[in-house]
């Protein structure tokens, strides 16, 4: 499977942005699909998740509220919409997808064998 992430930018505090993450080669099904964080100095960082068959969802403590996972099937991808954007947002954020990752593992980057190119959010004061 080969994933596409984009729809980042540059945006204001308080503004929003809708990342996606679509994929080619194989569909979402039975997948575990994941957004990660990586900015500068710090280490890369859990967003939020889906279980693509189930819809159940999982966010970090840091985006809960602010951000929504989802899915559209029809067009094997996944969004993020990212709300009231804080300039610790500012990251690049990577999709990525597992077909075998376990609940307890779901926070886990190492458990996620393939991954997008990565897009980049800024997020101004």
């Amino acid at each position: 499977v080969q994933l596409q992430a984009s729809g980042g930018g540059l945006v204001q505090a308080g503004g929003s942005l809708r990342l996606s993450c679509a994929a080619s080669g194989r569909t979402f099904s039975s997948g575990t699909i994941g957004w990660f964080r990586h900015s500068p100095g710090e280490e890369r960082e859990f967003v939020a998740t889906i279980r693509w068959n189930s819809g159940y969802t999982y966010y970090a403590d840091s985006v809960k509220g602010r951000f929504t996972i989802s899915g559209d099937k029809a067009k094997n991808t996944v969004y993020l919409q990212m709300n009231s954007l804080k300039p610790e947002d500012t990251a690049v954020y990577y999709c990525a997808v597992s077909y075998s990752v376990i609940l307890s593992q779901i926070r886990m980057g190492q458990a996620y064998g393939h991954w997008g190119q990565g897009t980049q959010v800024t997020v101004s004061s």
